[in-house]
């Protein structure tokens, strides 16, 4: 601690760094009465001493350390740096020492040395040792709170560094530690807060409390402010067909939101690209400054459709040259649906394999069973519609079409072997070939079994042989037959037989319109119920039954659809005839009547049954 004798150390720093008042003190010397006694050896200078003078720049001294108060921001000179502290005088009678820490930067390195001028906040004139207590860092802070405090009253914009996020908001670096809340950060929510971390943001105050160390700031104040301005000069020159930069503001699943400058306006997905885009995220991303194009712009209600493809060329406009029906092209597999595959032929361009386009044989479900995504593929162009964007692929054309190279292989009438695929009530499909299917037809299975159902003949799985009958390459379209390995016996049975033929029949089956009966295996015809008799017959089912056999008189023949007419009461009215006849050759007499006849029939049959 200093003596109280000796004039403090403060007052040895150089004059040209200090006030007048301060230069004055440096000068004052002690009256002779209080200096030192010189030894008796050495001759002292007697100098005319001017005692009102020295008790005015005393008094002046004495002033000067009046005007120091304790709470008060001064400034000071650095006399020394340490690796601990350093030691600065302020104009007092004894200096501060401060910490060397609060010198450092943000990067460790001190940033002051000897006889740097610096601002300190004296926190005590004087401490146990004797020396001024000072705070830069306490100093810097007070100085930011007056800082701040203008800046509020002002409405000035302050910048800052946002720290970390906190409850309800983040934390930011404006000098001192101030508190952005979530809903002040933008003009729209933010979701994610702590992507702002380390960034500098413009704010303004909204909200100070020195005494509670609270400070609120607002940068969607500022925001608001500037887009205010930003839209103005916007809607000025905004017209439909303008072309101009945007940032890309946000991001949707069905576009993206650019400024425009004060104002948003919308690229829907479908304006970002003449090919094919799942998410928006594939050609934009947030902050990319675009260049686009208006397309619609409502000023009422301040709507913009923004288009960006648009600035590009249309590359269907000259597909049908690059494209022409018939070519053969290449290109990627970019989407799989139930009806077909979607082919990229070029960015923006695209074509549709339709799924029964795929194969020439095989019945494809679905065209992943033959395709992926992103597989390079060789098509041939089927069509092109230029108006409407579409264009028609075959990949099955690439190939040799099996179906024309049938006709070659099998002539009508040749015999063919397979495998019997599948059964259906209408008849079999057998496998001829890999992928090839020829249907035999339930009315091909036989000639003489009625069959109800193609199981009753065939089994899936059976190996077959058959007899082409149509080959349709057109319509892809293969007829067998089975039952005609055999010959028709219909073709024999009337090659036999004619109308009048009396022929037996056994009943297999009774109708209330008539019997049909089996005429030799396979073979049947039909008697009606008008035949049976001559007398009108209400009920068949009383006379006749399954498995009986009659005479039975072929009446009618139609070759074409295999229907044969029968007729009961013609044999029985032959018979008669036949009797009459004989009655009148054994009666030696063409006069015999028809009652004598009669009489003699029924003599005859009375006799049989005696």
């Amino acid at each position: 601690m200093p003596s109280s004798g000796t004039i403090p150390r403060a007052l040895e720093v150089p004059q040209e760094s200090m006030p007048d008042i301060e230069k004055a003190h440096r000068t004052v010397a002690p009256p002779a009465e209080q200096s030192a006694t010189p030894p008796p050896d050495e001759p002292v200078n007697e100098a005319p001493f001017d005692r009102e003078e020295y008790e005015r720049l005393l008094d002046m001294y004495d002033v000067s350390f009046k005007n120091f108060a304790e709470g008060e921001v001064v400034r000071g000179v650095v006399l020394q740096v340490s690796d601990s502290e350093a030691i600065v005088d302020v104009g007092y009678k004894s200096e501060g020492i401060i910490p060397i820490d609060e010198f450092r930067d943000e990067n460790g390195q001190i940033s002051i040395k000897a006889g740097d001028t610096v601002e300190v906040l004296l926190e005590k004139t004087e401490d146990k040792e004797g020396y001024v207590v000072l705070s830069k860092e306490k100093a810097e802070k007070m100085k930011v709170w007056d800082d701040v405090e203008r800046a509020y009253q002002e409405r000035r914009v302050v910048t800052g560094r946002v720290i970390e996020r906190v409850k309800g908001g983040l934390a930011v670096d404006i000098g001192v530690r101030a508190f952005l809340p979530g809903s002040q950060v933008d003009m729209r929510p933010v979701r994610n807060l702590d992507s702002l971390r380390g960034q500098e943001l413009r704010m303004r105050v909204i909200k100070v409390n020195k005494k509670r160390g609270n400070i609120v700031l607002s940068r969607k104040a500022v925001l608001e402010e500037e887009n205010a301005e930003k839209k103005r000069d916007t809607l000025e020159t905004l017209e439909e067909g303008k072309v101009l930069m945007g940032v890309v503001k946000n991001i949707t699943e069905y576009g993206a939101f650019v400024d425009l400058g004060g104002i948003d306006g919308l690229l829907h997905i479908t304006d970002m690209s003449w090919g094919r885009i799942n998410h928006p995220s594939e050609v934009l991303n947030v902050g990319d400054e675009i260049k686009v194009q208006v397309l619609k712009f409502d000023r009422d209600s301040e709507r913009v459709s923004l288009g960006y493809k648009q600035l590009k060329a249309d590359p269907w406009s000259t597909a049908t040259i690059r494209y022409p029906a018939g070519s053969r092209v290449k290109g990627k597999v970019v989407s799989l649906t139930d009806y077909g595959a979607f082919v990229e032929l070029e960015q923006g361009v695209e074509g549709l394999i339709h799924v029964s386009e795929m194969s020439w044989s095989k019945k494809v479900k679905h065209p992943s069973k033959i395709l992926t995504v992103g597989q390079e593929v060789e098509c041939q162009v089927l069509g092109i519609d230029q108006e409407a964007h579409r264009i028609s692929l075959g990949l099955k054309q690439t190939e040799a079409n099996p179906w024309s190279q049938l006709v070659e292989k099998y002539a009508v009438g040749s015999r063919i072997k397979g495998k019997v695929r599948n059964l259906t009530e209408f008849g079999a499909f057998v496998e001829v070939e890999e992928g090839i299917d020829g249907l035999i037809h339930i009315s091909d299975l036989s000639w003489t079994k009625r069959v109800k159902h193609p199981s009753e003949v065939l089994k899936k799985g059976d190996v077959v042989e058959a007899v082409v009958l149509n080959i349709d390459a057109d319509n892809q379209r293969l007829s067998l037959g089975l039952k005609q390995l055999a010959t028709d016996i219909w073709d024999e049975f009337f090659a036999h037989h004619q109308v009048g033929d009396v022929v037996e029949g056994k009943v297999v089956r009774v109708t209330n319109f008539g019997v049909f009966a089996e005429l030799h295996e396979g073979i049947e015809g039909l008697v009606h119920v008008s035949e049976l008799d001559k007398k009108r017959v209400e009920h068949p089912e009383d006379h006749f039954k399954v498995g009986d056999a009659h005479p039975m008189k072929i009446i009618k023949i139609t070759e074409a659809d295999r229907k044969i007419g029968l007729s009961i009461k013609a044999v029985k009215q032959d018979e008669y005839q036949r009797d009459l006849q004989s009655y009148r050759e054994s009666a030696g007499s063409d006069r015999s009547t028809l009652g004598d006849a009669f009489r003699a029939a029924q003599a005859a049959k009375e006799s049989e049954e005696e």
